[in-house]
This record gives C-alpha cells, sequence and structure tokens, in this order.
C-alpha cells in the first residue's frame, strides 16, 4: 500500500523482508573509503560515518554493475560499496558495461582473478544467466542487487538486495490515480532493461488512467530532450511524466519548458540535483530505492559469508525500498543527498 505523505510505502507481500538490522550498523560502525575503487587506506571524510574496521583477513570482491556512464544513480551504489569495504577490510574492484555481454565477461574475468566474491546487477538476466551460473559453480561467492530479483535464484544465487520493481510500479501507479492524473507517459530510457520495463508494467497495473511508454537512449541526453519535448508537443492531453531515474526526469523539466506542457513531472530515484528539483517544485515526488543501502549490504553480505557462512533474507530478497520522497520529508534526506549517500 502506498502513502501520500512523504512516508516510506509499508512492505508488503509474499516476498516481503525487512533489512536486517546488519543494515543499522552503517550509522555506528562503518568508514567511508577515500581511496580508488582498487583498495588501499581510506580517509575519513568526517560526515559521522567513520568508525573502525574490521580484523578479519584481507579479501578481494569484485563489484560488476551495468552502470551507463554519467548516471549518477551509480555514484550511490559504488559510495555504498567503497563504504562497507573499508568497514570490511576489503579490496573492492568496481567495474561496469552497459551492455549486458560486456558485463558477462567482466563477470568471467573476475572469477578468473580468483577474487573471493563477486556483487553483481542482473539487469538483463537470460544474458547474464551463464556466466553467473559459471561463477557459482566455481563456488565463488556470488550476491545480486538492484536488478534481476525474479532470477537471481535460478542462477543460483542465494542473496539480493534491491527494490521490488513491480511493488514500485504499483505504487507509483496508485499515488497518481490519488493526485488526480488522467494520462501519463512512462519513458524507459534503456529498451530491455527488465527493472525499467517492470517498473512501468506496475505503473500501468497501479493506475486507473491511461499510460504510454516511450522509449529513449539515456546515454544521448539531448537526444532524450528532444524527444520527450517532441511527445509533450504533439500530445498535451498528457498530465504526468513518470520518468524511471533522476537524470531523465531532470532532462524532462527542460522538455516541459520547450513544449509548454503543463504536465506533473514524477520519477524513480534520487541524486543531489533531484532533490533540489523537488524542493523547487519542478518534480513533484520520487520513488527512492536506496542505491547506497543495496551497493552496502551487497559487499557486507559478501564478508558476512566469507568470515562467518551467513546469508541474509533467509532464501528471500532483502528489500530496500520503494518509499515516497516529496516536499513534506525532503529536507530530513536533504543533507544525506548533498553527501552522495541518498
Amino acid at each position: 500500500m502506498d502513502t501520500h505523505d512523504g512516508r516510506p510505502v509499508p512492505f508488503t507481500g509474499k516476498r516481503t523482508r525487512r533489512v536486517t538490522t546488519l543494515a543499522l550498523g552503517i550509522t555506528t560502525a562503518v568508514l567511508l573509503a577515500g581511496c580508488s575503487g582498487t583498495g588501499g587506506k581510506p580517509e575519513a571524510t568526517g560526515n559521522g560515518m567513520a568508525s573502525g574496521t574490521a580484523d578479519t583477513p584481507r579479501a578481494t570482491i569484485a563489484m560488476i554493475t551495468h552502470e551507463v556512464p554519467g548516471d549518477t544513480f551509480w555514484d550511490l551504489i559504488r559510495k555504498g560499496a567503497e563504504t562497507a569495504a573499508a568497514k570490511d577490510n576489503i579490496e573492492l574492484r568496481y567495474s561496469a558495461d552497459p551492455e549486458a555481454p560486456n558485463q558477462a565477461n567482466l563477470v568471467q574475468s573476475a572469477v578468473d582473478s580468483k577474487v573471493d566474491g563477486i556483487a553483481v546487477t542482473l539487469a538483463k538476466p537470460d544474458a547474464m544467466a551463464p556466466a553467473v551460473r559459471a561463477a557459482v559453480d566455481t563456488g565463488t561467492p556470488v550476491v545480486a542487487f538492484n536488478g534481476g530479483m525474479d532470477q537471481y535464484k535460478a542462477q543460483g544465487v542465494a542473496q539480493y538486495f534491491g527494490q521490488d520493481e513491480k511493488l514500485a510500479g504499483i505504487s507509483a501507479g496508485q499515488r497518481l490515480t490519488a493526485d488526480g492524473a488522467k494520462k501519463a507517459l512512462c519513458i524507459i530510457q534503456e529498451q530491455g532493461q527488465i527493472a525499467l520495463e517492470t517498473r512501468c508494467a506496475g505503473v500501468i497495473e497501479g493506475f486507473k488512467g491511461q499510460t504510454e511508454i516511450l522509449n529513449v537512449n539515456s546515454k544521448d541526453l539531448p537526444s532524450v530532450e528532444a524527444t520527450i519535448t517532441a511527445k509533450l508537443q504533439q500530445d498535451p492531453s498528457i498530465d504526468h511524466v513518470v520518468a524511471l531515474g533522476a537524470p531523465i526526469a531532470l532532462t524532462a523539466i527542460q522538455s516541459k519548458a520547450n513544449a509548454a506542457s503543463s504536465a506533473t513531472i514524477v520519477t524513480f530515484d534520487t541524486n543531489a540535483a533531484l532533490v533540489d528539483a523537488i524542493k523547487a517544485g519542478d518534480v513533484q515526488w520520487a520513488i527512492d530505492q536506496q542505491p547506497f543501502l543495496q551497493g552496502y549490504l551487497a559487499v557486507d553480505a559478501l564478508w558476512l559469508y566469507l568470515n562467518n557462512r551467513n546469508t541474509i533474507g533467509g532464501g528471500m530478497p532483502t528489500l530496500t525500498g520503494p518509499a515516497f520522497i516529496d516536499q513534506s520529508n525532503i529536507d530530513s534526506i536533504a543533507e544525506y543527498a548533498k553527501a552522495g549517500t541518498r
């Protein structure tokens, strides 16, 4: 069930699991990495999150994502991973490629380099399956996060950290209805990316009005701006634009101005600039899946497994969202967004 006062959406449904108390350790027992993603001595950042390092043996973890260059969402993922790595005496090797075959090759390279564990996103799970299964078969601990919640078990992965994208989409659709929307434009910035496709499917299911899907290419933001502008000019009945990422939402603000549209912009995911846009009223609300927490938990879970054979979630996904952020609660997270952790 969603709420309309800015409070987090209650996690409901069969798959729901609350993040364990391990996540709460972020506020008391972590140290932000002041070094590169390849390890080194961390430096305290002065943001109140620094507090000691584990005395467990040094280990190497590869984090492999489908990051699109320039998408600030992944800065939050990486900072969370680096925070856990610094606390856990982990050498973190971060790499990314938005193309699934190249991402799969990065998984194989990590196995070949004999890392101690792998954290991987499964945005295009079918293409990733052979490489992930091969990694699991070598005995390398693998956790999944951010994408592939419905597919990770079939690939032999025991733990998953992220948002239930269908639930998030349905919640967004329900809120659109409550907000009085009649026609929504749901923008998918990477066609075939399962999390994005699922979000729009959820919006369609939860929204009582009409939803139209628009595919754009997030690697070319000027093209994204032009495409959204043209759509809003062509169809003035669109009263809400649903972006699936902060950079797309921020681009849609300019498109709205270009088209002289009165459409309301809402989005999934945040960054510091998006927080300012909510404050200014340019974006009405955002759904937060806590990417910092996803990166943190993925690394911390591998550390726990390596040192104590713990697993989190009891075989079920550990959810990090969804929750709504709007003007009613934006001030409570603004300082964290500017610090790069929300």
